[in-house]
């Protein structure tokens, strides 16, 4: 690879060791270090790596400072090199071609609610994947545990995806949206008026997921219904990490025929933890005709790259781009959004 500067080094990085599911504490090493050489004088920098001082400075330690003297002196930090080598081959067999053909991603969160960087961070990482645009779904209100947007943060975070959007330029585009829970009696919990100004509204299930299969479906076929839901998030609910969470029992072929018919895409939940829905219901849901939206759920830069499980799922079942939303060009995406 070609060498770096100690900003871009310590940064890809953490997006290495973010998209390897490395811990928090190691990523956020990383990213700190960055943002302290990036606020720093350029030759302070470089006078503090010449002399040794680095480490001086606060959240630089050993191993970061090592990385910034490396890139300083025209060399790939030994540590970066490792990480590439280790970390930064295909997470998973097949899904080329789809993820090829992807120019967006439905569903990533920020730090307004339970994800760890900040918008612009979040969007610049998806513009350099060779994204065309991405959308903000941080949760809403109900979800506390994961500081879901009240209406009036929520109405906060929209100016701020337009500066954030002005100061990214043309070429790449963030758009507003939301991971809106779906309540128990199937309603949504934001907002109306609020929900009809987002250009993207993604609609799942945190809560009451054992409930029994004939009200979780009658919950699932109400929120997809709506005319403000575009996308059913993570349909099963499913967890295989840890002690792992069962799926969501409800009537498959009834809820998939009603996105179906109401124009809701399923999500394709990309996360490695989630895999969601599983194949079965995703090749139900394929034979149900049901557009797909393959996203990453995102709650990290580094975890951005992990759409390519949901392609490779997605290929194995035999799923064509042209079903997939991920796929269109942001215009097409909000004239589908947009429609009654």
């Amino acid at each position: 690879m070609d060498a770096v500067g100690p900003v871009e080094a310590l940064e890809r990085i953490a997006f290495l060791l973010e998209r390897d599911r490395a811990p928090t504490y190691r990523v956020k090493a990383f990213r700190t270090a960055a943002a302290v050489i990036a606020a720093m004088p350029e030759e302070e920098v470089h006078r503090r790596a010449a002399d040794g001082s680095l480490t001086e400075v606060k959240s630089i330690g050993p191993k970061t400072a090592a990385v910034v003297g490396e890139a300083l002196a025209g060399r790939v930090p030994s540590y970066l090199a490792h990480l590439e080598q280790e970390a930064g081959g295909p997470l998973a067999e097949g899904g080329e071609e789809l993820r090829a053909a992807l120019r967006g991603d439905c569903h990533l969160h920020s730090d307004w609610s339970d994800g760890g960087s900040g918008i612009e961070e979040m969007a610049r990482a998806a513009r350099d994947l060779g994204h065309e645009w991405a959308v903000l779904t941080d949760h809403s209100p109900r979800l506390t545990i994961a500081r879901g947007l009240s209406p009036e943060r929520l109405r906060s975070q929209l100016d701020v995806v337009a500066e954030v959007n002005e100061r990214l330029g043309d070429g790449f585009r963030l758009l507003t949206g939301i991971e809106c829970d779906i309540l128990a009696d199937g309603s949504l919990d934001q907002e109306e008026e609020l929900l009809e100004r987002l250009d993207v509204v993604v609609a799942s299930v945190h809560s009451k997921l054992r409930m029994d299969a004939a009200g979780m479906t009658r919950r699932l076929v109400a929120a997809v219904a709506s005319p403000l839901v575009d996308v059913l998030g993570h349909c099963t609910g499913r967890l295989l990490a840890g002690r792992g969470r069962p799926e969501s029992e409800f009537d498959a072929d009834m809820v998939f025929a009603a996105c179906a018919r109401f124009g809701t895409a399923v999500e394709i939940n990309s996360r490695p933890e989630r895999l969601d829905p599983p194949r079965r219901l995703l090749r139900r849901a394929l034979d149900a005709g049901v557009l797909f939206s393959i996203d990453s759920d995102a709650h990290a830069p580094g975890q951005l790259d992990w759409q390519i499980y949901g392609c490779a799922r997605a290929e194995e079942c035999g799923v064509p781009a042209g079903r997939v939303i991920t796929t269109w060009p942001v215009e097409r995406l909000l004239e589908w959004t947009r429609s009654p």
